[in-house]
């Protein structure tokens, strides 16, 4: 299942309960695109107990803006609407599992 894109309008209800990863990106970011399959894989793996969501900072400044996203790639696990861990640059498959299964517990 392909990763989800989401809108200002829509971002605060999708990540308003549960466990969600959230990837800040931006199109014309080089570290974004080499994270991007990343990001896709763990969106394809994951077993319903999370959400995987993207965010073009570009297209929601006001997103971007309230959660201080100063540089991208920045991934946030939100945990019930709340900031659980942040993670800033590519990082490893497993540095991002690990946190969200941080939040998950």
């Amino acid at each position: 299942m392909a990763v989800e894109h989401l809108t200002e309008d829509i971002f605060e209800s999708k990540i308003a309960n549960g466990v969600t990863l959230v990837d800040f990106f931006a199109t014309w970011c080089g570290p974004c695109k080499m994270l991007g399959p990343t990001i896709e894989e763990i969106g394809a793996e994951c077993d319903g107990s999370f959400a995987v969501y993207k965010v073009d900072i570009d297209e929601c400044e006001d997103v971007a803006m309230d959660y201080a996203i100063m540089s991208v790639p920045t991934l946030i696990v939100f945990k019930d609407g709340q900031e659980a861990a942040r993670m800033i640059g590519v990082q490893p498959k497993t540095a991002i599992l690990d946190a969200v299964k941080e939040a998950i517990s």
